[in-house]
């Protein structure tokens, strides 16, 4: 049975390359699904808008979020609980308010993109 590399219509396929590919996406294959799920999750605009603010500030509840987006309010605590549920965000209770805030690995992971967003270096070849 002739593999794929044999099937490319290249004349020479580097195998040693090929090999070296597939060993490396092998070892980050749980890492790169556990991203992937990430960052679909956080796809959506409001969601996105969600942790942009609380990237900016860290005492935001659900109420403080509700009239920022001018949203209702249950509709931003589905929105919250994706993204808790996933390790994304946290919470703190205060009396009977929660205000949320990012995970220090999500806060380090989003930084540069909130950075560029700021900036208006958005990848500006795939705006709609």
């Amino acid at each position: 049975m002739k593999t794929k590399a044999e099937n490319c219509i290249r004349a020479f396929a580097n195998l040693e390359q090929i090999d070296d590919c597939k060993k490396q996406i092998d070892a980050v294959e749980n890492n790169l699904n556990l991203m992937a799920s990430a960052l679909d999750l956080v796809g959506n605009n409001v969601r996105l808008k969600i942790l942009y603010l609380l990237n900016q500030h860290t005492n935001l509840c659900v109420c403080d979020m509700s009239d920022i987006l001018a949203m209702k309010a249950p509709a931003i605590s589905q929105h919250l609980r994706k993204m808790k549920d996933r390790g994304i965000i946290n919470g703190i209770k205060k009396g009977t308010l929660i205000h949320y805030y990012l995970t220090a690995e999500f806060a380090d992971l989003f930084k540069d993109i909130f950075k560029r967003i700021e900036k208006g270096e958005v990848l500006k070849s795939i705006a709609i």
